[in-house]
């Protein structure tokens, strides 16, 4: 329970509170004032050496030595920044530096004039060495005075009646111990360390400043309950991928806030403070471990090339421009027809990436003009071929734009990528394009037949590649970020059906298995990415809601809408004709894909786009079924009319 305080101290404490945060002491302030108190301080010695006996020394030498200290003062304090720290978030570092600018001067002040004493010179530059050493003493007590003074002030104002919360720091080392004195450094967020854990035996059984080490054991119920524990900071810089997805899962099953310590590079001006914790990601659940890359294939393959990249503006565009800024491309040519996420992309790049060339241009990828004329312009080496719409449930009601963009733009970039003998094309698709059941993995997997079709043209000198993965983390109109603005707006979680599963990766994942798969393969392939085991939806929902600290069923609920035409209850990576190959990446298979027919395929498929927008929805949908036989549509509109039109014929 909280300590009640009379009503004149929270006053006295409401006052104090408003000072502190409407205004905050600039570091030019401060250090004037620091220096200000080297020169008063440097007086006051010469009045303590005499005795407060101001008539017993000659003002005018006291005055010249005073400025001479505080010269070296400033000299010392500017090299070492001792007034740049928050006085009320003053930590042992910044004491440190103050005591090491106060010893340093007050050593070179000495050094001075025990020189010039043996050298027999006499200057205004010689102080007595009393002098020297009593102001020492008294501007260190000083300095040090007015920063614990300040800060505990600052506690004093943030810390009366707010509610803390006990939590428990996972690693005992030195980052343990750097995040422990950081969150009871900061009273605002009301964090008190109770407990370390921390796998090292040695450390097991004691205490850091009183606080005892544990091992995993502890973190249990009972413990929990007793030491009344909310929270899990993550502190251990060794602890393995797979490691940490078991400690994350087992703290939010037990109800746990759990909070990430930011990588050492990302710590403010080199300093942690409580503010850059972090909720642990979902993709920390996952537990894979991180990707090896031949980066040395990638970097071959990109050397002094120029890229176009379609759908540039999109979730897995935008990542596999991130990812080139690794490499030393000659241009990258960034194309999509969405002019708003293309204008934030711009303006990313050019804050984050300036070493990277590249090009933005609003183009839509049907425009076969368009198009030809940025591949004359810009003589691309390399195409990256991911603008496609993807939305399951919006290409069910509208088939035709499906195959317009899917299908038509993916036929306009490999003519262009044929006709201007570009080096290497590189599609991306979808595991909804396996055994389809929608009507936008039926026009994915009729583009993985065109893009098929086009390597097996005698001649062909472009390699034709295909990477198909399963769903992103995180990107734009996937589950996530609709279960996270669910969440946000107070529940519910709306799911399809309590027993749906999806493939999941990242995107940077996904995107750096696409630039790797790119340059692996000869042509004609298809690779498929392993995405671990598919995840259950439900329980993805329930891992939301317990890492935004709130309990599924209690605080948000969950419920089941039925699945939408078009969806199934599981996502395949191989067609039943399809089976895999090893490459030297565990992560990337080659599909053995089935022989196709080449010359029919495409000639259906120009057929389809020649006289798509004089076709119904159903005759549509009956051509693409007999693109891609494997096709078992879920949505019962269009397979009850297209039965109909069958019949009626």
């Amino acid at each position: 329970m909280p300590q009640i305080y009379p009503p004149w101290i929270l006053y006295i404490r409401s006052k104090i509170l408003h000072i502190f945060s409407k205004y905050s002491v600039p570091r030019w302030l401060v250090f004037l004032i620091d220096n200000l108190a080297v020169f008063v301080a440097f007086i006051l010695a010469y009045i303590l050496r005499f005795n407060f006996n101001i008539a017993g020394f000659n003002h005018g030498i006291a005055l010249n030595d005073a400025l001479v200290a505080l010269s070296v003062y400033v000299i010392f304090s500017l090299i070492f920044r001792s007034y740049s720290g928050l006085l009320r978030h003053t930590t042992l570092t910044d004491i440190s530096l103050v005591f090491i600018v106060t010893s340093l001067s007050a050593a070179f002040l000495l050094l001075i004039t025990f020189s010039l004493r043996i050298f027999d010179w006499e200057t205004n530059l010689m102080i007595p060495i009393s002098i020297i050493l009593i102001h020492y003493v008294l501007i260190t007590v000083v300095l040090f005075f007015v920063r614990v003074f300040v800060k505990i002030v600052f506690r004093f104002a943030t810390n009366i009646n707010e509610k803390t919360r006990n939590v428990i720091v996972y690693g005992a080392g030195e980052l343990g111990f750097v995040v422990k004195r950081v969150v009871m450094s900061d009273p605002r967020y009301g964090f008190v360390v109770v407990a370390f854990i921390d796998a090292d035996k040695n450390l097991q059984g004691k205490k850091i400043n009183g606080i005892p080490v544990f091992d995993e054991s502890v973190l249990l119920s009972d413990f929990l309950t007793k030491k009344n524990v909310e929270g899990l900071i993550l502190a251990d810089p060794n602890l393995g991928i797979e490691e940490k997805s078991l400690v994350i899962r087992s703290a939010i099953n037990l109800g746990l806030e759990v909070l990430e310590t930011p990588e050492v590079d990302k710590w403010v001006d080199g300093q942690l403070n409580a503010r850059q914790f972090q909720k642990v990601k979902l993709e920390d659940l996952l537990g894979r471990d991180p990707i090896k890359l031949n980066l040395k294939l990638i970097k071959d393959g990109l050397h002094d090339k120029t890229i176009l990249i379609t759908g540039a503006a999109g979730s897995i565009g935008s990542e596999i421009v991130r990812q080139l800024a690794r490499f030393n491309a000659k241009r990258v040519i960034l194309v999509d027809q969405a002019e708003t996420p293309l204008f934030y992309l711009e303006n990313e790049l050019k804050k984050k990436f300036v070493d990277l060339p590249f090009k933005v241009i609003v183009a839509d990828v049907t425009n076969q003009v368009k198009m030809e004329v940025i591949f004359q312009e810009f003589k691309p080496d390399i195409v990256f071929h991911a603008a496609a719409y993807k939305h399951v449930g919006l290409m069910e009601e509208n088939p035709h734009e499906a195959i317009r963009v899917n299908v038509g733009g993916t036929k306009v970039i490999t003519e262009l990528a044929l006709k201007h003998k570009i080096e290497k094309f590189v599609m991306i698709s979808t595991d909804k394009s396996v055994n389809p059941t929608s009507v936008m993995g039926t026009s994915k997997r009729i583009c993985e037949k065109l893009v098929q079709s086009k390597s097996q043209i005698d001649g062909v000198t472009t390699q034709f590649i295909i990477t198909r993965f399963g769903n992103v983390l995180g990107s734009n109109g996937s589950v996530i970020p609709l279960f996270t603005q669910q969440i946000l707006n107070g529940g519910p979680i709306t799911v399809t059906h309590p027993e749906i599963y999806r493939y999941f990766m990242t995107i940077p994942e996904a995107c750096q298995l696409v630039l790797e798969a790119g340059f692996m393969g000869n042509g004609g392939e298809i690779f498929v990415f392993d995405m671990g085991d598919p995840v259950k939806i439900a329980d993805l929902a329930n891992n939301m809601i317990l890492l935004s600290g709130l309990i599924p069923g209690k605080d948000i609920k969950i419920e089941y809408t039925g699945l939408r035409p078009g969806e199934k209850l599981y996502e395949e990576l191989l067609t039943d004709k399809e089976t895999t190959l090893t490459t030297h990446n565990p992560k990337i298979k080659k599909a053995s894909v089935e022989k196709l027919n080449g010359p029919a395929v495409l000639s259906k498929i120009d057929n389809l786009l020649d006289k798509l927008y004089s076709l119904k929805k159903q005759a549509v949908v009956k051509i693409m079924k007999e693109l891609v036989p494997e096709y078992m549509s879920t949505n019962s509109e269009i397979e009850t009319e297209s039965i109909e039109k069958r019949e009626n014929q």
